[in-house]
């Protein structure tokens, strides 16, 4: 797995050089209509807004949903892995590979219990805070230095029920506000395939509500798995 890393950043990864212009925008959730309204899910909810503000439309292939779309002349290849969570690595390594798509212009956009519901923060890299899709991309990659936009579900659930809550479906509040966050995300999707990470984070990283008093938020890495 390493010498492939370092073969696919060091020159071609087939016979065809990696491409600048096309990105990878993957959305971190799982299959089944018993999670699609889940808070786990909101990456898929974000990729679905995406593609169909490019009038993309998604086919099922190897390891996942893809849409394919332009945005001011750049490709943007937009992925719902069909691995589950805890294999998201490996639909995305895949699909680097077969399109030949540099670390560079990879954007995981993954649910985030660890910042406040409300919060976004894209980020080029951080660990997985106990989340089982980033920490399988982590495996893949070898190391966690990968774009992610980092979507916050908040953490007011009781203490032992994390995986219930984050199984959960939205609450009626969380509904009503959820469009405005899925409209912001998709836009810092553009924005980060057009202007780049370090343009894009001034401009996507934000809190869009006041968290409810009782969400913390604890930005740690040492959570339990889900």
């Amino acid at each position: 797995m390493i010498a492939w890393i370092k073969q696919l950043f060091a020159g071609p990864a087939s016979s065809k050089s990696i491409d600048p212009m096309k990105y990878l925008i993957v959305g971190l959730g799982n299959i089944g209509a018993e999670y699609t309204e889940t808070r786990h899910n909101i990456g898929f909810k974000v990729a679905d807004a995406l593609a169909q503000s490019l009038e993309a439309k998604f086919e099922t292939k190897r390891y996942g949903d893809l849409a394919q779309g332009k945005y001011k002349g750049r490709k943007l290849l937009i992925l719902k892995p069909s691995t589950y969570m805890n294999l998201s690595g490996k639909a995305l390594m895949y699909w680097m590979k077969k399109e030949n798509i540099g670390l560079e212009n990879v954007l995981v956009l993954v649910d985030d219990l660890n910042i406040n519901f409300g919060t976004i923060r894209l980020r080029g890299k951080g660990g997985a805070g106990g989340h089982n899709g980033l920490k399988s991309i982590e495996e893949e990659l070898g190391h966690n230095n990968y774009p992610r936009l980092r979507i916050g579900i908040g953490n007011n659930y009781p203490k032992g029920r994390q995986v219930e809550f984050v199984l959960g479906k939205w609450s009626p509040q969380e509904i009503e506000l959820l469009p405005k966050i899925i409209r912001h995300c998709q836009g810092a999707c553009k924005s980060y395939s057009f202007l780049g990470l370090a343009n894009s984070m001034n401009l996507s990283n934000k809190k869009l509500f006041a968290p409810p008093t009782s969400q913390t938020e604890v930005d740690k890495d040492d959570l339990p798995e889900v």
